[in-house]
């Protein structure tokens, strides 16, 4: 058994703590810091995360021949009846001014080529959007966000970015006015010292989940951390059967998980088969600009009626020039790879790629925990409901970090308060030896895939969760007995959200948005439509 050593932490304090450094983060991070010391902790380098990977864009209704309405109704059918339309409505009119904001900020999307369009921005067309509304920055839309706001968040003087730091819970006290959060722990994993970080407010914004399952377009650091240590906190997790396969991740020997951005549909590319049929026309009245979900569903149909490892993803009808000035980081690629897309078609296949449960908050982002708020892909706030409309979670992090940052200034001086003489939370288990490749992430990641996937039943549900249960008494295990380092930490948090999906995706007896179920194949408003929530028991 690796030897860990007796416990000892340095302490942290601030006014705001921040979990997490993508859009939703560091847009809090800036609001914050006219109000008081911020600081940001964050897994990896400042600008990995979710956000650094979106390469669509931002939904915003920017054109007289859109309209909010229009964005309204189209998030409401792509939420399959779960979202909320009090809260659609909210997020889609603050669009344009959440474009604006990040504009004077110093996001440089990108305009239109023609003279006469030079101060116009260029809006993209997705899958499930009835107009041209995403706004974009070429093909690299979620870097050239993560540089503008990076930029900003380095040189304010309010504001400390920990890079290299994991939550491993939050702190959380009791006092005469109630239980509430009052921090968090964290661990360095370069210099491998735990750190007390007490804040009055803490904003969880740590992104998604991606990494349980075997296939994914999210980064490492996508272990679901943030809903792992809320669940252990006492929040309601919500909906955590919706998990959004992205349709066409690159197939290609070395592409790693570079994703195929859905705006290549959107400016004409058709999917086929192996044999160069195209096939999206008869699956549904969008073909290729279908919703995700269905997209993702005809490809395995379709891989598996054709006896196929992928689908293709067609462009070679498209005028090349056009193609690699609209995608020039995907041509690029591809190109790096062997593959020229202007004159071959692009083998992709679905993988897992957007979480739309989360931690389940309120129209500010506030959870059940008083002094813990959360924003971006951590979150449940009822915008997506059963199924995220394209480019909608951009817009959802900034809104919600912006309103939860107005909410979170207003509430900081209530809770300004001693910290509370009970911590109802344990410290956390002492340093101990990295035990990299010792844990059963090919297990896990494996079981996800098999049984928690694109199409799932009762029995592979149920096979799912018995194995789940034995990785996560496995994970505590290690925590336990071989101390607290950065894979242990990650693994624990992994397997803890891979059970909240699987357990979530059992309970639900209908097929709804990005579930399906072959024994429940039909949708049953009558009974279910409503969360999925989960509470820690005790």
């Amino acid at each position: 058994m690796p030897r860990t050593r007796a416990l000892s932490y340095e302490s942290l304090d601030a006014d705001f703590l921040i979990l997490g450094s993508g859009i939703a983060g560091l847009w809090a991070a800036l609001q914050l810091a006219e109000q008081g010391r911020v600081l940001v902790v964050t897994k990896k380098d400042e600008a990995e995360s979710n956000t650094n990977y979106a390469q669509g864009g931002i939904a915003a209704v920017m054109s007289q021949f859109d309209s909010i309405d229009a964005h309204v109704k189209d998030t409401l059918a792509t939420g399959a009846g779960l979202s909320k339309p009090a809260i659609v409505r909210r997020v889609i009119a603050a669009g344009p001014d959440m474009v604006a904001k990040l504009i004077n900020v110093g996001v440089r999307f990108t305009y239109g080529t023609p003279a006469k369009q030079k101060n116009t921005l260029d809006l993209g067309l997705e899958g499930g959007h009835s107009a041209a509304r995403v706004v974009h920055a070429a093909d690299l839309t979620g870097q050239e966000i993560e540089r503008a706001l990076v930029h900003a968040v380095m040189t304010h003087r309010n504001i400390t970015l920990l890079a290299h730091h994991l939550a491993i819970d939050l702190i959380v006290g009791d006092d005469s006015k109630g239980r509430r959060c009052v921090g968090a722990w964290v661990f360095d994993r370069y210099g491998r010292v735990i750190k007390r970080a007490i804040a009055p407010v803490t904003i969880l914004s740590t992104g998604g989940a991606g990494q349980v399952y075997q296939y994914t377009t999210n980064p490492e650091i996508a272990t679901g951390d943030g809903v792992a240590i809320a669940y252990r906190a006492g929040c309601r997790i919500a909906n955590m059967e919706f998990v959004q396969f992205h349709p066409t991740r690159l197939f290609l020997p070395g592409a790693g998980r570079f994703l195929i951005s859905e705006a290549l549909r959107g400016a004409g590319g058709k999917l086929s088969n192996k044999r160069g049929e195209y096939f999206m026309a008869k699956i549904h009245p969008l073909a290729d600009l279908a919703p995700r979900d269905v997209v993702a569903r005809a490809i395995v149909a379709e891989c598996r009626r054709t006896k196929s490892r992928c689908a293709y993803l067609d462009m070679t009808h498209l005028k090349p020039d056009v193609v690699r000035e609209r995608f020039p980081n995907i041509y690029e690629r591809c190109l790096e790879l062997g593959l020229d897309i202007t004159q071959k078609p692009i083998p992709v296949v679905p993988a897992a790629h957007y979480m739309c449960g989360g931690v389940m908050t309120d129209g500010q982002g506030r959870t059940d925990l008083p002094g813990l708020w959360a924003a971006g892909e951590v979150s449940c706030t009822g915008l997506h409901g059963a199924n995220r409309l394209a480019s909608n979670s951009l817009l959802e992090a900034m809104y919600f970090a912006d309103a939860g940052s107005r909410s979170a200034a207003r509430t900081h001086a209530s809770l300004l308060r001693k910290l509370p003489a009970k911590l109802k939370t344990s410290s956390p288990a002492a340093v101990g030896a990295t035990l990299k490749g010792h844990f059963h992430w090919n297990d896990l990641r494996q079981t996800m895939w098999d049984d928690v996937g694109i199409i799932r039943d009762k029995v592979g549900l149920g096979r799912a969760q018995t194995k789940l249960r034995h990785l996560i008494k496995d994970a505590e295990h290690r925590y336990r007995t071989s101390g607290t380092n950065a894979d242990t930490l990650e693994y624990r948090s992994a397997t803890i959200v891979g059970w909240l999906i699987a357990h979530s995706a059992l309970s639900r007896h209908e097929s709804r948005g990005l579930h399906e179920r072959t024994d429940y194949p039909h949708t049953d408003d009558k009974r279910l439509r409503h969360d999925t929530i989960i509470m820690r028991r005790g």
